[in-house]
């Protein structure tokens, strides 16, 4: 057996997390002095030492790797531990892809705010119109494909006709902004009658009268937008009178590209 300064060289683990690992009963010593209180491993117990070390080089917290390592001989329970790591991660680095795209442009937009409005701010009526509508609570804003793709599979068989121009839009109902638990409602203007089906609901959608604005790229433009919008909004002495809603005519479901999206912001209005 090896003494733990010993096993530490083996193990490329230090002899603080040693001790720390023996605490939480993650990688216990084969044998102690009473005498001494020395530490003593065997050398199996590396191949422990290595799991260890692999599970924290995925991110996984020591309280998980515990409950991991009990259940490692089950292929199935490992399966589903390192799917549910990977997604995580995955959303993790979109995350940080997001803040490094916000970063990148606030660097490119140093010593250019006085430029003038980017934004054209406009006040429209849209029309009433005949939707093909889905609304349910979503995880996150950037979730709302989950509703496009149910929306799609559930009228498949009804061969929707789309009217024109075409018009696919998402209202947001929440009274606030929310971090998740989103309450989202998507619209497709059609033409025709339909019979509803479990989730989706066929309606009419009366006239509206907003004040909207055109972003071009990716959504990270929303604050900037918004800005010139409230500034219209206070300033023409109107208010806010509903929830907001995007249109998309280049979005998602149609171009991969996010620079070369177009998506229409509209905040419902009424003169003060």
């Amino acid at each position: 057996m090896f003494r733990i300064g010993d096993f530490s060289k083996l193990s490329r683990i230090s002899i603080r997390m040693l001790r720390h690992y023996n605490e939480l009963g993650l990688l216990v010593p084969e044998y102690v002095d009473e005498m001494t209180g020395y530490r003593y491993y065997k050398p199996g117990q590396l191949s422990l030492a290595n799991r260890i070390h692999s599970l924290k080089d995925m991110g996984f917290s020591l309280t998980l790797i515990g409950q991991i390592l009990k259940e490692y001989g089950d292929e199935e329970s490992l399966r589903k531990h390192l799917m549910i790591q990977h997604a995580q991660m995955k959303e993790q680095e979109q995350l940080l892809q997001n803040k490094l795209s916000l970063l990148q442009t606030t660097i490119q937009q140093l010593g250019k705010d006085c430029l003038p409005m980017k934004y054209n701010v406009t006040l429209k009526e849209i029309s009433s119109r005949y939707v093909a509508s889905l609304r349910q609570i979503i995880p996150s804003y950037n979730q709302e494909g989950l509703l496009w793709n149910q929306l799609m599979e559930e009228t498949s068989a009804q061969k929707l006709q789309f009217s024109e121009p075409y018009m696919s839009l998402a209202v947001f109902h929440d009274e606030g902004y929310k971090e998740a638990d989103v309450d989202v409602e998507i619209q497709i203007s059609v033409t025709g009658k339909y019979q509803d089906t479990e989730h989706v609901r066929f309606k009419h959608v009366p006239q509206l009268l907003v004040t909207s604005t055109i972003i071009e790229g990716n959504y990270d433009q929303l604050g900037a937008a918004n800005e010139e919008i409230a500034a219209w909004i206070s300033g023409n002495q109107y208010e806010m009178n509903g929830p907001m809603s995007t249109i998309y005519h280049v979005g998602p479901g149609t171009e991969a590209n996010p620079d070369l999206w177009v998506t229409e912001i509209c905040y419902p209005v009424r003169k003060q």
